[in-house]
């Protein structure tokens, strides 16, 4: 009996078993199903910019804990020399015009965890820019100045006078282009004004490397590292090759001369053999010929009354108010005229004075705040003149005085100060000379140089002019003619004749050498020429040096079928246009200053488009096409850059 039941319980057990292991094996993620989870959790840690920054380069700079993409294993990796959590904090204060009256930057030079320097603007911000800052007088984007950052060799942070043609992604933030712009957008603002002075900052030394940015309140605070190559000096040897990219492959060929790890990697037999790397470059003349005009010289932006060109290379600036008794100043008034004249080529000026100035009854010429004249007598301060303000006559002074060593690239403020009893006028003249001249450049830029100093490169192609010189290491004979080509126009333009302007060189380097001979590929040569979509056509060779050819049924598996497109989805967000350039501020000059910021967003699995605070959705999640917009845009960008000049008829 008890034989019996046992028997039993085990045929009763059987079909259990096979229902649990079948049940398992239901249970068991598919290969398909492993690989996208594990391209899921990829996506989820290194899908985007913010998450690269949070769970890799955040962590990585500052020595935290590093897991990988399933979060199963963790590490503290160690990339820097030494780090701070006090690199840079950069506090602001908005002024009742809107501009930033107060700009504090407190800077970690040497990265020990402490504040060494603090850096405090001199002038209030009216304006930003990627690089630099825009100062005008407070509200108002007149007597505007451009500004770029500085840091100098003890990592000094400031600021730098310069053209604003030198900088870039400017935009208005004062009272004269909306209302509360800086406390309504205070934390782009930060990122904005902190992220040029980072660039300045790790452009001077490339060292620095930025761990983490953080916003709070008007405040902006920067975590950073040194990360490359722990030297204390910071021209870092590897970065002339941003500068000289063609020196690279020369550098690592003679370090690699003198590495024992390459050697004996060299020496292996896996490395023996021929090893070939073709590598071009040019070799061109490029010529230029321009003549410069008034505005690319010298202009007057703000202020004055006039602007005269006379005998084509002079230039006179006018201020004040020249009419008979136009100003009334009762007992005594003082009376203040500016002007703001930016210099874009300092080189093509002669020469620029103070030719005239008058005033009834006294008057003061200040260039940039340094008094340069004042009449009739001495009057050097900020108050009323040491003598009797009416003079009953106009004191008119013709002095001549060259201050052209004042009038470096950039803007600069002339500044007429005038006291007038009873009733009187005031006038001043800047006049420039110009060089209006033609300039030819001409230089040779060599990027061959590098190969051709190597011994194991040898010349593969060249063409000269388009003419075919060599042809697989072999010269073809031809030669070209001199060629003439006209550079520049209109006045500038000139006809020059050169022996070539333009050569185009492939090199054949031999980047490593061995005794074996070269693999024999007839066998991938014959599977590639003879095998078909459902057919492999196979050729092996024998022992006795023949080939024995075979044929098999072949077919690829069954492919998933795959998206037509990645779903993404369009939005807009209101923006109000304070862009600014050098004719002013981009709003003020059009009709309306509202426009539009349009944003693309990845939908999610759900198909749900991830808009933003205050986006509206454009185009829903799909598959957009959005190629006859950017088309369009391009075209209307590039018309535009041709100086397209429009005219109109019949008005």
């Amino acid at each position: 009996m008890h034989i019996m039941s046992r028997v039993a319980l085990c045929a009763l057990g059987a079909p259990l078993l096979f229902q649990i292991a079948a049940m398992a094996q239901k249970t068991e993620p598919s290969v398909k199903d492993r690989a996208r989870s594990a391209a899921a959790a990829s996506r989820t840690r290194t899908g985007s910019s913010e998450a690269l920054q949070s769970n890799f380069v955040t962590p990585g700079l500052s020595g935290q804990s590093i897991t990988t993409i399933d979060g199963k294993t963790g590490f503290a990796p160690n990339v820097n020399c030494q780090k701070t959590s006090t690199l840079l904090e950069v506090l602001v204060q908005p002024g009742s015009t809107g501009d930033l009256t107060q700009v504090r930057i407190l800077h970690d030079r040497d990265l020990n965890g402490a504040y060494d320097s603090l850096t405090q603007l001199p002038v209030p911000v009216s304006g930003l820019c990627g690089n630099g800052i825009i100062s005008c007088n407070p509200g108002t984007w007149e007597g505007c100045r451009s500004y770029g950052w500085s840091v100098d060799s003890t990592l000094k942070i400031d600021l730098k006078q310069t053209p604003m043609t030198s900088l870039s992604g400017c935009y208005c933030i004062n009272s004269s282009c909306g209302t509360s712009l800086a406390w309504a957008n205070m934390a782009d603002i930060l990122k904005d004004l902190g992220g040029g002075i980072v660039g300045a900052l790790t452009t001077a030394d490339p060292r620095i490397g930025i761990a983490q940015a953080q916003v709070e309140g008007t405040a902006i605070r920067y975590s950073g590292a040194q990360t490359t190559a722990c030297l204390s000096n910071p021209k870092v040897e590897q970065t002339r090759y941003r500068a000289t990219p063609e020196i690279l492959a020369g550098d690592a060929q003679d370090v690699a001369q003198s590495s024992s790890i390459f050697q004996a990697v060299k020496a292996s037999p896996a490395a023996t053999g021929k090893a070939e790397q073709i590598s071009a470059c040019t070799i061109t003349r490029e010529i230029s010929s321009s003549q410069a005009d008034l505005e690319s010289i010298i202009r007057r932006t703000s202020g004055g009354y006039a602007t005269n060109q006379t005998g084509g290379a002079q230039v006179s600036f006018l201020m004040g108010s020249p009419s008979d008794n136009s100003l009334k100043g009762g007992a005594c008034t003082l009376f203040d005229y500016r002007m703001t004249i930016d210099v874009a080529d300092a080189d093509r000026l002669k020469a620029v004075r103070l030719a005239r100035y008058f005033a009834d009854d006294w008057a003061q010429v200040r260039v940039d705040g340094q008094l340069i004249a004042a009449g009739p007598s001495t009057w050097s301060g900020m108050g009323l003149p040491p003598g009797k303000c009416d003079r009953k006559a106009t004191y008119d002074a013709r002095p001549a005085l060259d201050i052209t060593a004042a009038m470096t690239p950039g803007t600069h403020e002339i500044w007429l100060r005038v006291a007038v009893g009873d009733e009187g006028e005031a006038y001043a003249q800047i006049e420039a000379d110009l060089d209006l001249s033609c300039r030819t450049t001409e230089r040779l830029v060599d990027r061959c140089n590098s190969l051709v100093s190597q011994r194991q490169c040898t010349l593969r192609d060249e063409t000269v002019d388009d003419v075919t010189t060599f042809r697989n290491g072999i010269g073809t004979g031809l030669s070209p003619l001199p060629q003439t080509r006209m550079i520049g126009t209109g006045a500038c333009a000139i006809t020059i004749t050169r022996d070539f302007f333009a050569r185009n060189r492939r090199y054949a380097c031999i980047v490593d050498t061995g005794s074996q001979e070269a693999p024999d590929l007839t066998r991938a040569a014959h599977i590639i020429d003879r095998s078909t979509e459902t057919m492999l056509s196979d050729r092996i060779k024998t022992a006795d040096g023949g080939y024995q050819e075979t044929q098999r049924a072949f077919s690829l598996p069954a492919q998933d079928p795959v998206a037509t497109c990645e779903p993404i989805c369009k939005t807009r967000k209101a923006r109000t246009n304070s862009d600014a350039a050098l004719d002013g501020v981009v709003g003020h000059l059009q009709i309306s200053d509202q426009g539009w910021d349009s944003y693309y967003h990845l939908c999610s699995a759900d198909n749900v488009c991830p808009a933003g605070a205050g986006e509206d959705i454009v185009s829903a999640c799909g598959c957009l096409d959005d190629f006859p917009e950017a088309v369009t845009m391009m075209q209307t960008v590039r018309l535009a850059g041709a100086d397209l000049v429009c005219t109109a008829r019949g008005q």
